[in-house]
């Protein structure tokens, strides 16, 4: 019996371009050619295809297929190697599936910083880009605190519209309003949440990346009035928790 190539692809469930690069890679030998130059593979071949379709279609990586055959102590290595990985791709799955799920589920834009998905349309476009920047730079319980935080200023809407349709050009008496109006929630996550004055022990990069990554992200997203309304805001904020400590 001699099958061609197309043929032997067909046996093994598999197509003409993954034979030929088995062939390159040294895997599959390269069988007899007929009379008329066509390859001709026999039993032998398929059974080896099917040998290495099967050990790949456990995850195998292709340059450690030949060290596995060999057999010895190292394939155990290599099995209990994939397994871990395999895991690890089932809970990457799992966690997507969730995501998915709740998303659909709140309706949020499918690109929402993970773990927001149920304040994300009412984000504005710099508060979510913010956001997602601040999942690289905190550990998970920051997040969930900020999290928190977001919901509150999410419900609250008004100002935090306000503040997102500031322009840049606003004059000082619209700065200093707003400034006012956002200082108490400042102050009550400062309060509520001490971390927030001295962070260091929830970063989940270096100080001085997180420090650079926060201020190069800030100017960028928002215009010199909405960062001036948050430096005042926040100098007015350390005073109120100043004076609450004082009490």
């Amino acid at each position: 019996m001699a099958w061609s190539t197309r043929e032997l692809a067909e046996l093994a469930s598999t197509t003409v371009n993954t034979i030929r690069h088995y062939h390159r890679l040294g895997l599959l030998d390269e069988p007899e050619r007929r009379y008329n130059g066509y390859k001709r593979y026999g039993v032998p071949d398929l059974v080896r295809l099917l040998r290495i379709r099967r050990l790949a279609t456990l995850g195998v990586p292709l340059s450690r297929i030949g060290e596995v055959e060999a057999g010895g102590d190292s394939v155990r290595d290599v099995l209990l190697d994939l397994d871990t990985e395999l895991a690890a791709g089932i809970e990457r799955l799992r966690r997507a599936r969730a995501d998915i799920a709740t998303i659909l589920r709140e309706n949020a834009p499918p690109d929402a910083p993970p773990g927001f998905e149920s304040v994300a349309s009412r984000l504005s476009e710099s508060d979510s880009a913010i956001i997602h920047i601040y999942t690289q730079l905190y550990d998970a319980d920051a997040l969930a605190d900020l999290r928190r935080m977001v919901e509150v200023d999410a419900d609250a809407g008004a100002l935090g519209d306000e503040i997102n349709a500031l322009r840049a050009d606003a004059d000082e008496s619209a700065r200093q309003r707003l400034a006012e109006m956002l200082a108490p929630s400042l102050a009550q996550n400062l309060i509520d949440f001490p971390w927030l004055r001295d962070p260091i022990e929830h970063l989940s990069k270096s100080e001085h990346l997180t420090q650079r990554t926060f201020l190069d992200a800030v100017v960028e997203l928002y215009n010199p009035a909405q960062l001036d309304v948050f430096q005042r805001a926040g100098v007015l904020a350390q005073a109120q928790v100043q004076a609450a400590d004082a009490r």
